[in-house]
């Protein structure tokens, strides 16, 4: 009896851990998908104004590998995608009104775990360089 419930706890581990997340970009990796990876921001700025100061900001901490401009149902947003201290970052930056700018910053752990701190500290170094 003990093994059986030692297997089933096993398997609910290993199923609830597993799976997959998905991206600012609209695509999907593996790793944890009820992880907190996502910090969200508004800012009273143009969009290039914001963008600019996105990628200036994982220019400097890090690498930037991609930027990418989409067009979804709601609007265009532009995506950077990046790597800081060997995590996955992304960057979405997208207009929600007229001179209102969201921004959404999503870090994640090479194991494929949220990294809620790393993104915050992101989001707050492009609310600095908005000053």
């Amino acid at each position: 009896m003990k093994n059986v419930l030692a297997v089933a706890l096993i398997a609910v581990a290993a199923s609830g851990g597993s799976g997959c997340y998905k991206t600012q970009e609209g695509g999907y990796r593996a790793g944890v998908p009820f992880s907190k990876d996502t910090i969200e921001s508004r800012y009273e700025r143009p969009v290039a104004q914001v963008f600019q100061a996105a990628k200036a900001t994982l220019a400097y901490n890090g690498a930037l590998i991609g930027e990418v401009a989409a067009t979804k149902a709601e609007g265009s947003a532009q995506t950077l995608t990046g790597r800081v201290n060997g995590r996955s970052l992304w960057i979405s930056v997208d207009e929600v009104e007229p001179r209102i700018t969201r921004v959404l910053v999503q870090a994640r752990r090479t194991g494929g775990l949220g990294d809620v701190d790393l993104a915050a500290e992101i989001d707050k170094q492009i609310a600095l360089r908005l000053r």
